[in-house]
């Protein structure tokens, strides 16, 4: 594993840092540093107007290949890329689950012409995208799946519900996995993956309320909604194998920058404990060491992953969820320790809202849950990678 930084890769980062800088210092000032984890609800007008300005700039997608929008970068880049974008405090983006899920999927399995339909909107910025896997009995087993499609000439009627569907009350279209065959064994076959507008009839999304107070999921109830049979990815009834290319796109490059804002909240909480005092208490002071361990490991176990020389995800990737969720519920936690009392008061001003370490506290609650529970991560490293009986 060789991580480091060629000149080449070192002028990159000085490029985008220098764009970066600018971009948020002009017009986009006021998104810096908003709508990430448990503020996705702030300024989306203003964040989507940024979608679209990193489309104009060829700052989007910039892992894809040249002719299909994106800079074709190295992994090194990509992962410079991410980096310097949360530490210049970019904003939560509103289109990563097309670039980071949507789009990959559609390269890799798609059509040619999926392929041109699809992917120069997510470029641009123009068209967001919403993940629908999960359902009430679906989660973690997403071969339990039970919302179904049903042929209506050459295309399909989609009748069932999705949950946890995250930003689908913004999105314009949804990935869905349906069953196309419910007599299929074992149940993970018989399924298949859709693209479909959110915009249509037969479509309803109702937005949860959450713990937080904002809604950043939803659920999605679809009573023969079409999706249409030319976009189907991959072959009817395999839908399976794209769904699990899907999940293994979500470890890409892109991980080293939600560490980097893990990082930020981190220098946040750091400077909250020297402002208050609570840096001096030799317990908070070994937490807050601990904490910086704990995303130093985190980071260089992703390098080494995101390094290997295999097809498949080495066994050291199936930690990765796991750790990262643990960690960041722990530091939500320790933030409530370093505010001490002051935890219980809001921001007085406007409408006593929530503060960012509480929102980073109440939202972390989730990070153990959602993209794989931690008990059925524990299932899949003792079984996948241990080798342990079920």
């Amino acid at each position: 594993m060789d991580l480091r930084f060629s000149d080449e890769d070192e002028a990159f980062r000085a490029e985008a840092r220098a764009w970066l800088t600018e971009a948020l210092e002009g017009d986009f000032a006021g998104v810096r540093g908003r709508g990430g984890p448990g503020d996705e609800h702030a300024l989306f007008e203003e964040r989507l107007a940024w979608e679209q300005h990193l489309g104009r700039s060829g700052w989007n997608c910039v892992g894809w290949p040249k002719e299909h929008g994106g800079r074709g970068l190295s992994l090194h880049q990509q992962v410079i890329w991410f980096e310097e974008y949360a530490r210049a405090g970019g904003p939560g983006r509103l289109g990563h689950i097309g670039e980071g899920l949507a789009g990959p999927t559609i390269l890799h399995f798609g059509t040619p012409e999926q392929q041109a339909r699809f992917l120069p909107p997510i470029v641009a910025g123009t068209e967001l995208w919403a993940q629908g896997y999960s359902e009430p009995n679906a989660g973690s087993d997403l071969a339990n799946v039970q919302t179904r499609a049903e042929r209506d000439g050459d295309d399909w009627r989609i009748s069932g519900q999705k949950v946890w569907t995250s930003l689908a009350h913004w999105s314009d279209w949804v990935f869905v996995v349906a069953r196309t065959d419910r007599e299929a064994t074992p149940k993970h076959r018989g399924l298949t993956y859709f693209l479909m507008p959110l915009r249509q009839e037969g479509v309803e999304i109702r937005p949860i309320r959450q713990v937080t107070g904002t809604s950043e999921f939803n659920e999605v109830f679809f009573d023969g909604a079409l999706a249409r049979g030319e976009h189907v990815v991959g072959a009817v009834n395999d839908g399976w194998k794209v769904a699990m290319g899907t999940l293994a796109f979500e470890r890409g490059a892109s991980t080293l920058g939600q560490q980097m804002h893990f990082r930020n909240e981190l220098a946040h909480l750091v400077a909250e404990a020297r402002r208050n005092g609570r840096i001096d208490d030799p317990l908070i002071r070994q937490r807050l060491a601990a904490a910086h361990a704990g995303l130093e490991i985190m980071r260089w176990n992703t390098l080494r992953v995101l390094s290997a020389d295999s097809v498949a995800p080495p066994p050291a990737a199936m930690v990765t969820k796991l750790y990262w969720a643990t960690w960041h519920r722990d530091l939500g936690e320790l933030a409530m320790d370093v505010l001490g009392p002051e935890a219980l008061l809001g921001e007085q001003e406007p409408g006593y809202e929530l503060t960012a370490l509480q929102r980073l506290f109440l939202f972390t609650r989730s990070d153990t849950i959602y993209a794989g529970s931690n008990q059925i991560q524990r299932n899949i490293i003792g079984e996948r990678a241990l080798g342990l009986p079920k």
